[in-house]
């Protein structure tokens, strides 16, 4: 069930990394990153968000409207509106955007991606996984409409962010549209998505898992749809492959950075702070960050995959790159 050691890991490398005496100078690649930081200052990232969730939601409430079957849709959109950070959506047209595409562009794949995240965290809340009964604050949506018309509900969202894509991409060729599409599946099937959440399944309780497994099921089951995100976006805005792969690595250190985070606030915020229930992957007798590498050996390691992360925007306009440095530190503060 569980790979072998993986030494070319982000976290064995970390691991390798902290082992080494201190630098006494500081990088060439810590300066730009510095300058890049300072020239963007004046960024208004709390406008950003706001401006770029407004759309998102009008977006995807134009998307799934209420219709018959009223039930299935009602369900569908208990999920999907209820709230939350719209992250992978933001990532997406922030990337886009940052290789010269638009927001028209990038939006119904945005909006596809939020469907799948909401698919993930419907199944994922049921008893027969995680059984959650707290999501974004309110309750799941297994315990509002029930367990059969939750898993329906899931599967709905799923196949609709496809036909969405499909349809109602303008602007893009075919076969860009072909690309995103193959993309998008393979971040959530049996090698991505799922299978981090399989082996997360089975991990629990096992004494066994290390810090290689550990990572294995973040990237596959957190960094992989917001991996997918980024590499949507810049697919969609006419990306090089140079850049598609730069843009790949940012995504893959921001999505371990995420549950790196996620797996701290479980440990050290109460259910009320966070929106769902706290303390429980501790309750699975989950393996965690904290709990293999200690709260603060977690806490350097998320500054580290943060300051990775961006390291990969270095070269870009910088005035472009603005919201994919804020969205990582935005990740990496993130409290809830």
């Amino acid at each position: 069930m569980f790979l072998s050691q993986n030494p070319s890991s982000l976290t064995a490398k970390w691991l390798q990394r902290s082992k080494s005496p201190p630098k006494t100078c500081v990088s060439a690649t810590y300066l730009d990153q510095k300058a890049v930081e300072t020239h963007i200052s004046e960024f208004d990232f709390k406008g950003y968000m706001m401006e770029k969730g407004n759309s998102v939601n009008l977006a995807l409430d134009k998307a799934v409207s209420l219709r018959e079957p009223e039930r299935i849709h009602e369900a569908m959109r208990y999920s999907l509106l209820a709230g939350g950070k719209r992250v992978r959506p933001m990532l997406c047209i922030a990337s886009c955007e940052l290789v010269g595409g638009s927001e028209e562009a990038a939006m119904p794949s945005a909006c596809a991606i939020e469907m799948i995240h909401t698919m993930s965290l419907i199944h994922d809340d049921l008893p027969c996984m995680d059984n959650d009964d707290l999501r974004r604050g309110k309750p799941t949506n297994h315990k509002v409409f029930g367990e059969d018309v939750a898993v329906l509900a899931g599967d709905a969202l799923l196949a609709f962010a496809f036909e969405h894509i499909a349809t109602s991409t303008v602007g893009v060729s075919p076969v860009i549209v072909v690309r995103v599409i193959s993309e998008l599946a393979k971040a959530i099937g049996s090698e991505g998505l799922v299978a981090g959440q399989v082996v997360d399944i089975f991990s629990a309780g096992n004494s066994e898992v290390g810090l290689d497994q550990l990572e294995f099921i973040h990237v596959h089951k957190t960094a992989a749809l917001l991996e997918g995100s980024v590499v949507i976006g810049t697919i969609l805005g006419g990306g090089s492959d140079e850049e598609v792969e730069k843009l790949r690595k940012y995504a893959r250190c921001v999505g371990l950075l995420f549950q790196v985070v996620d797996d701290i606030l479980d440990v050290t915020k109460s259910s009320k702070e966070l929106g769902k229930t706290a303390g429980k992957d501790l309750v699975a007798d989950k393996i965690t960050y904290p709990k293999l590498l200690g709260l603060e050996k977690s806490r350097q390691f998320a500054q580290d995959l943060n300051r990775e992360a961006k390291e990969q925007l270095l070269g870009f306009n910088p005035e472009k790159a603005a919201p994919l440095v804020y969205l990582a530190n935005y990740i990496a503060d993130r409290e809830n």
